[in-house]
């Protein structure tokens, strides 16, 4: 089965963050299974020779050109437009991982006027908007495109609710529930040294590296000797993260890396006591996943989709947004004994409930009955 993945942008930096991470993840793992599955998707800030490739995975990027000061909502690129019939004609399935842009969304119409089985995955990115851009969107494409798909993949209630509230009337019948997946990884190893906490995401005011900085300062003053990371693409924290860093004396214990590739992620994750997402209304950020599936104990917010599960499990804390909550949480899982059960029990709780082959049976599933959909 050819199966191409559409998501807005690949970079470096990872600047999109978790929806390039997922279609990544299910690229590879269908290909694990047989299947040639390829990526299309806008980039920025490659040297040349642009990559073919994406961790093994065919790709084909196209530079990004920015129309409109929107963010990722007003990049697109003529040459990508050009060539989307052509590479969704050629595809068996159509996987689009929808945002109200103008990379996806045309690329989505294209799957649908040819007839292609289009299955479109939005990771929390098409919910109710009251801004213009969004009510036209909606008016010109969303709307049309998520009642036309074979079937809207959804990470949680509260995400189904909001797909029904864009398309209104009686809501979506096409949706399936199916969540992020993450690959195996080899457990962390006997942590020695200083304890060492770590935050790996944009630094983006929503994900609130500030309340990290400010935590660790807390921290620092009952374990001096820890040590702290904050690594991610800068989306316009940076510099109050460094400012509260100098202003708290952190400096001599905190590295302020930038954004880091997937190995060295997982490298940083190997090293770290303790992973720490204080972002508030996060729908299920893969970052979390990952330190999961090292067994890395981690402390989110309430508002974290995955917080139920992690509590649950017993494999990390969930807190109230705010400094003192998640540096009396770290604190907590400082305790050896402590740290050592919440490990386990956050690699159990990666491999038993977010596998990537649990996640790629209902990828399958949806897909087989997309073409099936379509045959008929």
């Amino acid at each position: 089965m050819r199966v191409l993945h559409a998501v807005t942008l690949h970079s470096p930096t990872h600047a999109f963050g978790g929806p390039v991470r997922v279609a990544l993840n299910l690229a590879k793992g269908l290909r694990a299974r047989g299947h040639e599955a390829s990526l299309l998707a806008l980039g920025e800030g490659f040297p040349d020779p642009w990559p073919t490739e994406v961790e093994g995975v065919p790709a084909a990027l196209y530079p990004a050109k920015r129309l409109l000061p929107l963010g990722f909502s007003g990049m697109t690129s003529p040459a990508l437009l050009a060539a989307a019939g052509r590479l969704v004609r050629g595809a068996d399935v159509v996987h689009v991982h929808l945002a109200r842009d103008l990379v996806t969304l045309p690329i989505a119409l294209a799957a649908l006027r040819a007839g292609k089985p289009l299955v479109l995955q939005t990771h929390g990115m098409v919910d109710p908007s009251g801004k213009l851009l969004a009510k036209v969107l909606d008016a010109v494409a969303v709307r049309r495109l998520l009642r036309g798909a074979d079937a809207v993949l959804y990470l949680t209630p509260h995400e189904r609710e909001a797909l029904d509230a864009v398309v209104g009337g009686a809501g979506l019948d096409n949706t399936v529930r199916l969540v992020n997946g993450v690959p195996a990884q080899e457990a962390r190893p006997a942590l020695s040294g200083p304890p060492r906490i770590l935050y790996s995401a944009r630094l983006q005011e929503r994900k609130r590296p500030v309340d990290f900085v400010n935590a660790m300062s807390l921290v620092a003053q009952r374990v001096p000797q820890a040590r702290y990371v904050v690594a991610g693409p800068n989306e316009g924290e940076y510099g109050a993260v460094f400012h509260q860093m100098m202003t708290m004396r952190l400096d001599g214990s905190m590295t302020i890396p930038g954004a880091l590739s997937s190995d060295q992620v997982l490298e940083e994750l190997r090293r770290a006591h303790v992973y720490v997402l204080p972002s508030v209304d996060e729908p299920f950020p893969m970052s979390v996943l990952e330190a999961l599936s090292v067994g890395v104990p981690v402390v989110v917010t309430h508002s974290n989709g995955l917080a139920r599960d992690v509590v649950a499990a017993g494999a990390g804390r969930a807190v109230e947004p705010g400094p003192e909550g998640v540096a009396e949480a770290v604190l907590e899982l400082l305790d050896p004994g402590v740290n050592g059960a919440a490990s386990l029990a956050a690699r159990k709780l990666a491999a038993e409930s977010f596998s990537m082959d649990g996640v790629l049976d209902t990828v399958l599933s949806v897909y087989a009955g997309a073409l099936k959909r379509r045959a008929g």
